[in-house]
């Protein structure tokens, strides 16, 4: 036996009886009958079907007795690093059953259910072959298949029996591909690949190919290192290396808000929004100028219902803005519990949010003056940076881009809600503020009563509905008589006069009998900033409330905002005064200093008879080496008057080639007449928009505006 199969790890049970192994019978049938008494067929991955002619099963040689594996151990030595093959546990037949495809769980499905209808025909009585027969007539297959999947189930438990009727073919683990290249080359394809410009895998590899070439290095084709690409880089890295950090943020999914456990009032969030409009905006108060922005809006929305609560529009995003759009949202609805914030620095300030944890804006001090909203008990949570996602009202001003800024009655100044996406008739008109003011109003109020809202609390519904229908049942605060002084008040932390406590604020003298107790203290100093005569409540820095000043030297601005247009109007005038005095100005200091140079006198002057004698002394000689000016030579002098006459010569040239006042008159007519056009609402060309725009902010344009003031009549 040993001389014919020195090397047998597989049997059958004919092979073994022949062996006349110790401990085993020397019959087929009785090593069949101790193969099925100690359950060799169900022992995993010892026991399979043979595969040539006459079927039958093998048994690998670790099932034998000890005494018979020592005799066939003694005979034979098993070949080097062919050891028997470790049995599949559970879990990895299980794993296997999950990595195949859904048409071949369905196959072992079905041969699942072929044999638990023969299983079910033999206990009615039926034999096994004819139950075979029947079921692959019923399943559309041969007795042979049945047999098959009987076998393979055959020692196993019923609860295992799918992934071991599951098709074999495609489900062993592939071996490593014979041909590879050099690890230099895979590294130069995927440092090329992997680069914020992106550049094409083509491009790489040819690239890549190149440099291999003429290192000697091994190559593959393209197709093949795609797929090792796909296969060893993971899809985020690939996107980190060419997009960056942001596109990788963008594949973690977002946060899915539950606002149905909030009510209306309980929570808001506050942005700004730079409107997609040009709008005609007054310069200061009395002028009738006016200049071409962009407004901001600043909106509170309260996040349960989605509803716009309150609102404030402005040139540039500003604390005042804010303040007055939180004012009239907690006189209108209450105070809210909670409310997301921006982080910028017009809703980071010491005013709004002093006090405040994990602000990061500004220099925090222990003496800060508490903002209104840690005053008034609401806790502030910031937005992160430069994400959108995180804050609901978005949402909303994306709504505005289409319904607001595409308004048919603000056709000609929509902007573009990007620098690439400018209209065809971009800058060919500028809307009124007021005629602004009404049509976003009236968006809003459209914004919040539209029916068919698909959101998780509106079901249906309009915003509107749905805040009043949470509002009526609601825990809401209302602001007390003392908290109105405060969230639309200004703070600023002043000291009191050191003499009798009198306070000075925006050039306005505030005092009471009561404060020579206050003097020479800091002392925190509230008041409405559209109304600095109506005087100041005052604080002390632990927020008690000390008394009312009265407003008793008017002298300087009524409220905030005509403080800031008197600013403005300032600078506008300086502007103005600078560009006239430069119009004026025709003539600089070096055209000055040519002048001087051609008028400086060649010969010498005519000798002046001394009115007064001066005494004469007696004055020590000059050594003999003493440097004497030299005197230029006739070739020196004929040198310098050509350079001063080629000076003079640009110069004049200089003179006449200066656009005259009849050419400044009329391109400053023609601006005039552009102007009106546009304020009577008619459209003008591009290039007549682009002239205008560009020409109105010249020194020559604010020159002759001045001047048309002062004369009104000069245009004829």
């Amino acid at each position: 036996m040993s001389e014919r199969h020195p090397d047998r790890e597989w049997w059958t049970a004919a092979e073994l009886a022949e062996a006349a192994l110790p401990d085993l019978p020397a019959s087929r049938q009785g090593v069949e009958l101790t193969a099925k008494r100690q359950g060799w067929r169900q022992a995993p991955g010892a026991a399979r079907r043979r595969k040539s002619r006459g079927g039958g099963w093998e048994y690998h040689w670790t099932l034998l007795p000890s005494r018979a594996q020592q005799a066939l151990l003694a005979q034979s030595t098993p070949k080097a690093g062919a050891p028997a093959p470790a049995p599949v546990g559970r879990d990895a037949l299980w794993a296997r059953f999950e990595r195949l495809s859904e048409r071949q769980k369905q196959k072992a499905q079905r041969a699942l259910d072929a044999v638990q209808t023969v299983e079910a025909l033999e206990r009615g009585g039926m034999t096994r072959d004819l139950a075979c027969h029947q079921v692959a007539r019923q399943f559309g297959c041969s007795a042979r298949t049945v047999w098959n999947w009987l076998g393979r189930i055959e020692g196993v438990r019923s609860d295992d029996r799918l992934p071991h009727l599951a098709p074999r073919h495609g489900t062993a683990a592939r071996g490593e591909t014979s041909a590879e290249c050099d690890p230099e080359f895979w590294e130069v394809l995927k440092a090329d690949y992997l680069r914020l410009e992106q550049p094409s895998f083509s491009a790489c590899y040819r690239r890549a190919v190149r440099i291999a070439k003429s290192e000697g290095w091994a190559t593959l084709p393209e197709r093949t290192m795609r797929r090792r690409l796909d296969a060893e880089v993971p899809e985020t890295t690939i996107v980190l290396c060419r997009q960056g950090v942001e596109a990788l943020k963008r594949l973690y999914p977002s946060q899915i808000r539950d606002r149905t456990a909030l009510h209306a009032m309980e929570a808001v969030n506050a942005d700004y929004h730079r409107v997609d409009v040009f709008v005609r905006w007054p310069r200061y108060e009395g002028d009738n100028e006016c200049e071409i922005v962009r407004p901001q809006l600043v909106a509170f929305q309260d996040i349960y219902s989605g509803r716009i609560v309150s609102w404030r529009v402005d040139r540039t995003p500003n604390k005042v803005g804010v303040s007055l759009a939180l004012g009239d949202m907690i006189e209108r609805f209450g105070i809210p519990e909670h409310i997301l914030l921006d982080n910028g620095r017009e809703f980071a300030n010491k005013f709004l949010t002093g006090q405040v944890p994990t602000r990061y804006r500004f220099k925090v001090k222990d003496d800060d003056i508490p903002g209104i909203l840690k005053t008034l008990g609401c806790e502030v949570h910031w937005a992160t940076p430069y994400s959108g996602q995180s804050k609901p009202i978005e949402r909303a001003f994306r709504d505005f881009c289409d319904d607001i800024s595409k308004d048919p009655r603000l056709a000609g100044a929509y902007t573009g809600n990007r620098p690439d996406a400018k209209p065809e008739n971009y800058g060919n008109r500028a809307i009124p503020l007021e005629d602004f003011l009404a049509v976003l109003a009236e968006g809003i109020e459209e914004h919040n009563a539209r029916p068919g809202r698909r959101g998780q609390t509106t079901q249906g519904r309009s915003l509107l509905e749905t805040f009043e229908d949470s509002y009526a049942t609601a825990p809401i605060r209302k602001a007390t008589e003392e908290q109105r002084r405060l969230w639309l008040m200004g703070a600023e932390g002043l000291h009191a006069n050191s003499r009798n406590g009198e306070i000075k604020l925006m050039e306005n003298k505030y005092w009471a009998p009561w404060m020579h107790q206050i003097a020479g203290r800091r002392v925190v100093a509230r008041f409405d900033p559209a109304d600095l005569h109506a005087g100041l409540h005052l604080y002390s820095l632990d927020s008690a409330y000390i008394g009312h000043a009265e407003c008793i030297e008017k002298g300087g601005f009524f409220s905030l905002e005509d403080a800031r247009n008197h600013a403005a109007a300032k600078r506008h005038f300086v502007k103005k005064e600078r560009a006239a005095a430069d119009a004026l100005q025709r003539m600089r200091a070096t055209e000055i200093g040519g002048y001087l140079d051609a008028a400086r006198p060649t010969g010498e002057a005519p000798a002046v008879e001394a009115q007064v004698v001066r005494p004469v002394f007696e004055r020590k000689a000059a050594p003999a080496n003493a440097l004497k000016p030299r005197e230029r030579s006739p070739e020196e002098d004929a040198a310098h008057q050509a350079v001063v006459a080629d000076f003079e010569a640009k110069r004049r040239q200089a003179e006449e080639t200066r656009p005259r006042a009849e050419t400044e008159r009329s391109r400053f007519r023609a601006a005039i007449e552009l102007e009106a056009r546009l304020g009577r609402g008619e459209e003008i060309g591009d290039e007549q928009a682009a002239w205008l725009k560009s020409y109105q902010s010249t020194a020559e344009y604010i020159a002759q505006r001045d001047v048309l003031r002062k004369h009104p009549d000069m245009l004829g």
